[in-house]
């Protein structure tokens, strides 16, 4: 049976997008992130460089996500977080949501434990004047 631990909460702030037009795999877009808020009894980090970016392609109603990002914990361990996933474009009624799936990477003995981690996440896309802003929940799957 699958187990959804918690591991944080989060905020991520995006600038608008530039948007680079129909290619092969459909719409692409590029934006960077401006600010990471994680918060959390086992992982508490902000965005730790601007070398962060959403990079989305939109194929009809699909849009499918890839965010790359480095984070500082709040004691100073850099961790390189990497997620992909989903965006259901057809079904938006009153708010966007991602479905992602987050995984990590740190040379940091304390925050070791997150190279093993697979982990999933629900965002709420907030959009106004073409930036967004996500709010995030991120489970551990056990």
């Amino acid at each position: 049976m699958v187990e959804l631990i918690p591991l944080c909460t989060g905020v991520i702030e995006v600038a608008p997008a530039l948007a680079i037009g129909k290619g092969p795999a459909g719409m692409r877009s590029i934006a960077a992130i401006e600010s990471v808020s994680l918060t959390g009894e086992r992982l508490s980090a902000s965005l730790a460089s601007p070398t962060a970016a959403d990079w989305m392609v939109l194929n009809g109603t699909v849009g499918v996500v890839d965010v790359r990002l480095p984070l500082r914990t709040h004691d100073g361990a850099l961790i390189y977080m990497q997620y992909g996933g989903r965006l259901d474009l057809a079904n938006t009624s009153d708010r966007l949501i991602a479905r992602v799936a987050p995984v990590f990477e740190t040379g940091h003995e304390g925050y070791a434990w997150l190279n093993a981690v697979q982990a999933v996440g629900r965002g709420v896309i907030t959009v106004k004047d073409g930036a967004a802003r996500i709010d995030y929940e991120f489970f551990e799957i056990r």
